[in-house]
């Protein structure tokens, strides 16, 4: 990085490193970054090793980081959140510009979390967790009743393997990385094992003892693996969202990521997929989809696995998962369920199958609960809650603060009595 040298004005006032960081409210390193993207201009120091910056264009720079960090109402007051993560537009989505069906397609979830985190790649990257962080969390977990769901464990893991980092309170981005790398394998690592346990190896190949008791075939696993690659991230979703307020309170990453598993447990977000699950369970039981469909309307409740507001057409993430399942002939039945939901609702509202219905289609064809696609979808996107928490540390603290809009009783009132 090569520091500019713009000429003084006559009236210039210069601030350290130091001074233009806490006016920002942002690291010293996030004031290099600006540089490095052309947001801010430096001088080095005469015979130092720092450098100054023009106070006017830090204010400025402040201001505008403000205002693009609230809503307006340009946009309807909704917030607007500045992140290099990902991209969605006209049905396709983008990991830090790199088209996200086609990195799913070729790399591991793993390569894919790395390149979300660093924007770099690493050919045959693992996650490994030290044994302590694993027992302590298999511990926590054992202790759960037995109807507790999967976000439940997941969600009990990350405290208890927080619990036992003493650094976890270090935000820097190479302890975080270091948090990310050992939290994801903990998390399946503590889930109960449905078939031969297995700690080692790719992630997929660990998460699928945790969903299934029988044995997998590669092209079984590539279809999990892929799965977890195009769900590691969705943008701003709910959960998402959950996470970067935690993080703008400096939260460390463990809890982030709860607060993230918290919101996901909604119906509307990573359960869909269960109630997906259930309904295609139903049509093959009835051989129609054409019943269970009339009860789901009878009963006031939309159709799960259909249609995205993201996506006026097609899901692309669907999209990549139903070709992998033309090629298992174990996935044919659900395949056809699949189909046959997506038709008859058509005559009610032509919407496409979504990645809910994809899950829910692996997991019904490859002896899983109707809570598996919760579980993959949990797993996942951990990796894209680590990636927005980075970036949110890199931001102004607190930020993540709206105004409410106090729409109650005019004071002063008086005393209840």
């Amino acid at each position: 990085m090569r520091d500019q040298e713009p000429s003084p004005g006559p009236a210039e006032q210069r601030l350290t490193t130091k001074e233009a960081a806490e006016l920002l409210g942002v690291k010293p390193e996030t004031v290099y970054a600006y540089v490095s993207r052309g947001q801010l201009s430096s001088r080095r120091v005469p015979g130092g090793r720092g450098s100054t910056f023009d106070a006017d264009e830090v204010a400025a720079l402040a201001r505008r980081n403000r205002r693009e960090s609230s809503g307006s109402p340009a946009s309807g007051g909704e917030l607007s959140v500045r992140t290099r993560i990902t991209l969605i537009e006209q049905d396709r989505y983008y990991f830090r510009g790199v088209d996200a069906t086609e990195l799913a397609t070729r790399h591991s979830y793993e390569e894919v979390a790395e390149w979300l985190w660093t924007g770099t790649l690493r050919p045959g990257v693992t996650f490994t967790a030290p044994k302590s962080s694993v027992t302590v969390a298999r511990h926590a977990v054992d202790a759960l009743p037995e109807h507790a769901g999967p976000t439940d464990r997941l969600r009990v893991a990350a405290i208890a393997a927080a619990v036992a980092d003493p650094l976890r309170f270090d935000l820097s981005e190479d302890a975080v990385l270091g948090t990310a790398r050992i939290l994801i394998p903990t998390l399946v690592a503590a889930l109960p094992a449905r078939g031969a346990r297995r700690d080692e190896g790719p992630m997929a190949h660990r998460l699928w003892a945790r969903l299934s008791g029988q044995e997998p075939d590669e092209a079984s696993l590539r279809v999990l693996d892929t799965a977890l690659a195009l769900l590691v991230d969705h943008d701003l979703a709910a959960s998402t969202l959950a996470v970067r307020v935690a993080a703008s309170a400096r939260a460390h990453a463990y809890a982030a990521v709860s607060a993230g598993l918290g919101v996901l447990e909604g119906p509307l977000h990573g359960a869909a997929s269960s109630h997906a699950h259930r309904l295609l369970l139903d049509v093959l039981d009835q051989g129609d989809a054409a019943p269970p469909i009339a009860e789901e309307l009878r009963a006031g409740r939309r159709i799960p696995g259909l249609g995205h507001r993201l996506y006026p057409g097609e899901d692309p993430r669907a999209r990549v998962l139903f070709g992998l399942l033309e090629e298992l002939p174990h996935a044919a039945p659900a395949l056809a369920a699949a189909r046959d939901i997506v038709a008859t609702t058509a005559r009610h509202t032509p919407l496409h199958a979504n990645v809910d219905l994809a899950l829910a289609v692996f997991t019904a064809s490859s002896g899983m609960p109707s809570s598996a696609g919760e579980t993959i979808f949990a797993v996942a996107r951990t990796a894209g809650w680590i990636a927005h928490a980075l970036e949110e540390y890199g931001e102004r603290p607190l930020r993540m603060r709206p105004s409410g809009h106090y729409v109650g009783p005019k004071p002063p009132q008086p005393l209840p009595e």
